[in-house]
């Protein structure tokens, strides 16, 4: 079965979608470029012994979900190339809040159980919720580590949380399950900001973290831990439009351990997300296993290519309290 297509057939098959064309081109358009975030929901219905199928209305809610907080999140951020630059923000706004909608609706009317049906939409709202916080927090920038994991909190870690929920308890997972996926996904949301956080920061030309003067975990860390360079990132940070600034900039990432703290973060998340999934007895668990393994090699890769060697003895690090 197709996912994508089905997922979206049955987002657009609610009434009140079928004649709003621009609804039907965003889904469309997301549909065909196959997103990561709608395989969640059905990784973690397998996991408990459920099928695709089972997890389908969670995929479409899920969709709408993540297409929402993409437009509001263009909006805020000013990007060149978001939708409200074609639609203009009021229709884009009336459009995000529209999703939202429909991604809970779909999930109240597919055939699953009552109970199963309202811990899904449950979850599902409480994560709309706090990612509208997490992005009024992100508007203000954090300017220290405290508040950089309390952005991640809010606004990374609830979506995939809700994802591979939602996915769980459509395909009939036991309390225990659910809520050890859900734990799992709130850790796989901490990976992957860390992993974008990095390979942005050492993009070329400049990403808009450099752009936006933006605090990523490697900015963040490269502007309040003391170093020999800590004065001269400061200057350099805003030139980055110049290629040689940021060429410069970015080196100092990797002399000061910017980029290793990164690494070293991650190795300790995938360490928790494992101990989380060893607490409850799962159908089968590969997908899972997979996903924090699909974060985790491009970015190793990237540390090997800048030259840097990762102690074997960090591996085994106990995880830090954020």
């Amino acid at each position: 079965m197709d996912i994508y297509r089905a997922a979206a057939d049955l987002i657009l098959n609610l009434p009140l979608l079928q004649d709003w064309l621009e609804i039907r081109e965003m889904i469309e358009f997301a549909c065909n470029r196959t997103p990561h975030a709608w395989r969640l929901p059905v990784i973690a219905c397998e996991a408990v012994g459920g099928n695709a199928n089972d997890a389908l209305p969670a995929v479409a809610g899920i969709a709408c979900m993540q297409i929402s907080i993409i437009l509001i999140d263009d909006m805020l951020d000013d990007d060149p190339r978001g939708v409200y630059r074609r639609l203009g923000a009021a229709a884009t706004t009336n459009l995000a809040s529209a999703l939202q909608a429909a991604g809970l609706e779909v999930v109240a009317l597919c055939h699953a159980s009552k109970p199963q049906k309202l811990a899904a939409i449950l979850e599902m709202n409480h994560m709309v919720l706090t990612t509208a916080w997490g992005q009024e927090l992100d508007i203000q920038n954090p300017t220290s580590e405290e508040a950089y994991w309390n952005l991640v909190h809010t606004k990374s870690s609830p979506f995939f949380g809700a994802a591979l929920y939602a996915g769980a308890v459509l395909g009939g997972a036991t309390k225990d399950q659910a809520e050890a996926i859900k734990r799992f996904g709130y850790i796989y949301g901490e990976m992957v900001q860390i992993h974008d956080d990095l390979n942005d920061a050492m993009e070329t030309p400049a990403s808009p973290d450099w752009l936006q003067e933006r605090s990523s975990l490697p900015i963040l860390y490269a502007q309040i831990v003391e170093h020999p360079d800590r004065e001269k990132f400061m200057e350099l940070r805003h030139r980055s439009m110049d290629p040689i600034s940021l060429r410069e900039a970015q080196s100092i990432l990797i002399r000061c351990g910017a980029v290793s703290y990164g690494i070293h973060l991650l190795l300790q998340k995938r360490k928790l997300a494992q101990e989380t999934l060893n607490l409850v007895d799962f159908y089968q668990r590969t997908g899972l296993e997979n996903l924090i393994e699909e974060v985790i090699r491009p970015v190793m890769k990237m540390f090997e290519a800048i030259g840097l060697e990762y102690p074997e003895v960090m591996l085994d690090t106990p995880p830090a309290d954020d």
